[in-house]
């Protein structure tokens, strides 16, 4: 059973729909591939959901050891290259909630998030680089 239905709507637009929530994402091209930019790019949602999914995983681990995470900022910074036109790296920057993490929490965390499934179904040569500044 399908996850996801979709919709070229046309001028490079693409109407998602989520089956199980109803949920929908357009997307659009970006400016420097012949788009307008007024919404998420394909390639920028692949970034997101790496961002996204180590989130998750993170928050699954510190449900279970009772750690509060929420409030957790994250920027991401995707870079394509050229030729092929693919995502050449995902830069992301997980800015932690300023609470009192043990080393041990603070190490599992990072490591965690290296197990999401997104980052673990990227083609090795995108890199992906996962910083955490850890508020005092």
């Amino acid at each position: 059973m399908a996850t996801v239905k979709a919709k070229y709507l046309g001028n490079l637009r693409v109407e998602c729909t989520h089956l199980q929530s109803g949920t929908k994402i357009i997307t659009d091209a970006p400016v420097d591939n012949h788009g307008k930019g007024e919404a998420f790019s394909p390639t920028d949602l692949c970034s997101t959901s790496v961002a996204a999914c180590a989130m998750t995983i993170m928050g699954i681990y510190a449900q279970e050891k009772g750690l509060d995470i929420t409030g957790t900022e994250i920027e991401i910074t995707k870079t394509m290259s050229a030729n092929p036109r693919r995502i050449a790296s995902i830069d992301i920057i997980y800015h932690m909630p300023a609470r009192e993490f043990s080393d041990k929490d603070k190490a599992v965390l990072e490591r965690v998030a290296h197990t999401c499934p997104v980052h673990l179904s990227l083609h090795p040569e995108v890199k992906q680089n996962f910083v955490f500044d850890w508020q005092k």
